[in-house]
């Protein structure tokens, strides 16, 4: 209830997560985070910091990594959501960077794993657009794929953050992708 006892706004959304669509009735203050967790039963993407700090959270739309914990799900009607569940496809095979993830142990306790891999996809695919970093190059030519050298791979994924310390580990797994 809002301070004037009336009923929270909520509104009918469809979402394409993970391939499947879902129409869903929601309180317009639910975050993206919140439904995919406990109305759809996605718990992939964690909780961390609930501010947009750590990463956890993060899942893919419409291709674009985002903090899924900041997003409110009515803004996202019509979006197509893939998280770390829909990265495999059928499910039969892994996505190359989560078999990468197992090869190069590139996680621990395996908290921040979904974010990691989720924000690297994303950050591959950023690159692959000419998107530039803090450390690009500036003679990179503007708009053409920006290579992923160490020291790029680690500034793009620097907003996920792992308590363990994988992160020598994460940059290998996504060069053995990117290779």
């Amino acid at each position: 209830m809002t301070s004037a006892n009336k009923p929270a706004p909520d509104s009918e959304i469809t979402l394409r997560v993970n391939g499947k669509p879902h129409t869903l009735h929601i309180d317009n203050r639910r975050t993206l985070l919140d439904l995919l967790r406990e109305d759809l039963g996605l718990t992939g993407s964690k909780k961390g910091c609930d501010h947009g700090q750590c990463g956890a959270c993060t899942v893919l739309a419409d291709g674009r990594r985002v903090n899924s914990c900041l997003l409110l799900a009515v803004a996202l009607d019509g979006s197509e959501i893939t998280t770390v569940e829909g990265l495999g496809g059928d499910g039969e095979e892994p996505h190359p960077l989560q078999r990468a993830f197992l090869d190069r142990d590139a996680f621990q306790c395996g908290y921040c794993t979904p974010g990691q891999i989720c924000s690297a996809i994303g950050m591959i695919a950023e690159a692959a657009a000419g998107h530039p970093s803090q450390v690009t190059d500036p003679a990179t030519p503007s708009g053409r794929p920006v290579p992923l050298d160490r020291s790029e791979i680690r500034e793009r994924l620097s907003g996920n953050l792992c308590r363990c310390g994988a992160y020598p580990r994460i940059v290998e797994a996504v060069e053995d992708v990117i290779r």
